[in-house]
């Protein structure tokens, strides 16, 4: 979510019971806006909080031009003191993904894998030394791993130009509450997989400045989002059932929409038996 509008959107999304403190609120408000001044980004959002045993990492992403361009990522420890994340690897994310249980909240901390694969076997056999993967490691391939599969926007919040880079769109004024109440008024703002495999007949009807990513309506498995009116009606909610803690809202007819993540970090892999 924008860090401009920080209080505002973290009262919007509150319904759930996560939220920050007053005081974090407030330093995050003013640490933000130096981060944005200090690393020259263009638009800063606060991408939200993942819990561990002993702390808690607070998550910051940068944004330049290309708003689908990768994304620079820092975590704070307190919200004061900021701390660039490295660019996320495909073996980031499958390292990660074979991980268990809890963050420490130590970005130093490393885990030893539980099952080892034949690559691992023989780095072992060459180095002598046990396969290893730091805490910080963890930490930028989970919020790639959920940027992924559960970052969202509405549609039409963003164009994408005939020369590909992709922009705010200064156009969109929000959905309206029909179209907010609907999972196909919503896209993952990630590279589009489904889209691709659709064929010319499907694609004759859409945008391409509008329509170039991937809508909701068709995630895997079916009933992974809930979408709640809260607010007396005046805000759209969406949930993550698959990423637990990540929020959405959107309030119909205005520019006003982000998401934020309170959670361990965890998926949730008992969904499909949940639904």
């Amino acid at each position: 979510m924008e860090a401009s509008s920080l209080p505002a959107a973290l009262e919007l999304v509150s319904g759930g019971g996560a939220g920050l403190s007053p005081e974090k609120r407030a330093v995050l408000g003013s640490s933000l806006l130096l981060l944005q001044r200090d690393y020259r980004f263009e638009r800063v959002w606060f991408w939200g909080c993942i819990q561990g045993v002993c702390g808690a990492y607070y998550i910051a992403e940068g944004l330049g031009p290309d708003r689908a361009a990768p994304r620079s990522r820092l975590y704070s420890l307190n919200c004061v003191e900021w701390s660039l994340l490295p660019p996320v690897t495909e073996e980031m994310v499958t390292q990660a993904g074979r991980l268990k249980g809890r963050f420490q909240g130590d970005p130093s901390f490393e885990y030893e894998y539980t099952e080892r694969n034949a690559e691992d076997d023989e780095r072992l056999f060459e180095d002598g030394k046990e396969p290893m993967i730091k805490e910080e490691a963890r930490l930028v391939a989970t919020i790639e791993q959920i940027d992924r599969a559960v970052g969202i926007i509405p549609r039409g919040a963003f164009v994408k130009t005939p020369l590909g880079s992709v922009s705010e769109n200064r156009n969109f004024e929000g959905l309206s509450l029909t179209e907010a109440k609907r999972l196909s008024s919503y896209f993952h703002f990630t590279e589009p997989v489904n889209l691709k495999n659709k064929t010319l007949l499907e694609k004759a009807d859409l945008d391409p400045s509008t329509d170039f990513l991937d809508s909701l309506e068709h995630d895997i498995p079916q009933g992974s989002w809930t979408v709640q009116l809260e607010k007396g009606g005046t805000v759209v909610v969406l949930r993550s059932l698959l990423w637990l803690g990540l929020t959405f809202y959107h309030v119909p007819m205005t520019k006003q929409y982000g998401y934020v993540y309170f959670g361990n970090g965890e998926k949730n892999l008992d969904l499909p038996f949940m639904l």
